[in-house]
């Protein structure tokens, strides 16, 4: 049988950051609809991709946002950094710099 935990997503500050700086307010709309999408689900969900130690939602609107996260045990995930397909390189390393920060606690 697999594991129905509840799953507890928490923002980094430069997450919830990043997400009050957009200005297009349908596609902040959109993209808290999402995180609520895996909140409900008690799991990631959606078009998911590992991307070095970290994984990356692929949100298809807009200019192609990102939401980078790490997941710790079966619980946790925290919702590290986010951005678009323009800015994706710069965010992978972000998420990955601040995924290793939170293991290292």
């Amino acid at each position: 049988m697999g594991y129905n935990g509840v799953v507890e997503i928490r923002e980094t500050d430069h997450f919830s950051s990043w997400l009050k700086s957009l200005k297009d307010m349908r596609s902040k709309a959109r993209i808290l609809y999402a995180i609520t999408k895996c909140e409900r689900a008690s799991r990631m969900v959606g078009d998911i991709k590992a991307v070095g130690g970290v994984h990356e939602i692929r949100l298809h609107f807009g200019p192609g946002y990102r939401l980078y996260y790490a997941q710790h045990g079966k619980t946790l995930v925290w919702l590290l950094a986010g951005g678009d397909k323009s800015t994706q390189s710069r965010d992978i390393k972000l998420a990955k710099r601040l995924a290793k920060e939170f293991a290292e606690g």
